[in-house]
């Protein structure tokens, strides 16, 4: 079977899940990457009533879609972050939010993580996508100066609150991938490394590997797929598109919203960006990945249900499978 195409739903999740369910059945996706959030997935929920888990399951069988991953990236992002603010309110389920007191919070993120792993199991499937958070995100610029035992600090931060979320993952055989991505304890080639030394390598945490975020900071999302192909679990197709060279737009975005083209890049539909998605469609075959290719919808100047299955026919057209095992055999001998 060739590799399935699914939609994420973290930016449908203003809909009812049975609609979204209807909306990517009709326009030809195989399945779904759930969101942990409005009424797509209660994690809790899912630990504690089996006819909630099962009645998930049969919308998903009604509307012929299935699922290979679950993300919990906003109260992931909890777990690590300082400041803990009314960002975060915003984003969090209410149960984590709580009475709001900043460290409360990140306990209380790190317990909807655990329980995200056995929801997962619940439902079925072995991988769960979301962020970390990070204490030392707000260090990024190195300016004022940043000791070095400050930046350690935030790595060991970050190892000491997600072993015990991965522990649980270990208990219910799942694994976590975290996207590499801007404001995380990974956002870069060599937070990554330093990431995963943090946490002894485990394998219960691997990654998202999201192009889009690798574009706008210069870094060669091929490569990244070559020197971590051990870890990665899951794949999101985004494309991102660079807005600079006019001397006024910046990498870092200026503070301005998304699809303002005084950005310096903005997210765009799949296909329409810089992503060499060729060549990341060829290392994806090369380092043998199976997995689904998940479309995580996300250009604010495109209308949703015009961009979604352009997407898919995008992706559909060029993630080719890899060769068959009897011509790689005769290739190899030729």
């Amino acid at each position: 079977m060739p590799r399935p195409v699914t939609l994420f739903t973290g930016q449908w999740a203003d809909l009812p899940f049975e609609e979204v369910c209807r909306l990517a059945s009709g326009w030809g996706y195989d399945g779904l990457e759930i969101a942990c959030w409005g009424d797509h997935l209660d994690v809790v929920r899912a630990t504690e009533d089996d006819g909630y888990v099962r009645a998930k399951k049969d919308l998903l069988e009604q509307h012929g879609l299935q699922v290979w991953a679950i993300s919990n990236h906003l109260n992931g992002q909890a777990v690590c972050d300082d400041p803990i603010d009314a960002r975060h309110q915003n984003m969090v389920d209410p149960r984590v939010w709580g009475d709001g007191d900043p460290e409360g919070v990140r306990r209380r993120a790190a317990e909807e993580m655990k329980a995200t792993a056995h929801a997962a199991k619940a439902l079925g499937v072995s991988t769960v996508v979301g962020f970390t958070g990070s204490s030392i995100w707000k260090t990024v610029a190195m300016f004022p100066p940043v000791p070095e035992s400050m930046v350690a600090a935030g790595y060991q931060d970050f190892a000491d609150r997600w072993n015990p979320i991965l522990d649980e993952f270990d208990a219910a055989g799942a694994r976590f991938a975290h996207e590499v991505h801007p404001s995380e304890i990974a956002y870069d080639y060599w937070t990554t490394v330093a990431t995963l030394e943090a946490i002894g390598h485990r394998e219960a945490f691997g990654l998202n590997w999201d192009p889009s975020h690798f574009v706008w900071q210069d870094l060669d999302p091929v490569g990244f797929l070559w020197d971590f192909k051990d870890r990665i679990y899951h794949v999101d197709c985004k494309d991102a598109k660079k807005q600079v060279g006019n001397g006024r737009n910046g990498r870092m975005g200026s503070h301005l919203p998304w699809a303002d083209p005084r950005r310096g890049w903005d997210f765009v539909s799949t296909g329409h960006g810089d992503v060499p998605w060729e060549a990341c469609f060829r290392m994806l075959n090369t380092i043998g990945y199976d997995g689904p290719i998940s479309v995580e919808w996300e250009d604010a100047g495109m209308d949703r249900l015009v961009g979604a299955p352009e997407a898919l026919d995008f992706v559909r057209k060029l993630a080719f499978d890899p060769p068959s095992a009897a011509f790689d055999a005769a290739f190899s001998r030729s």
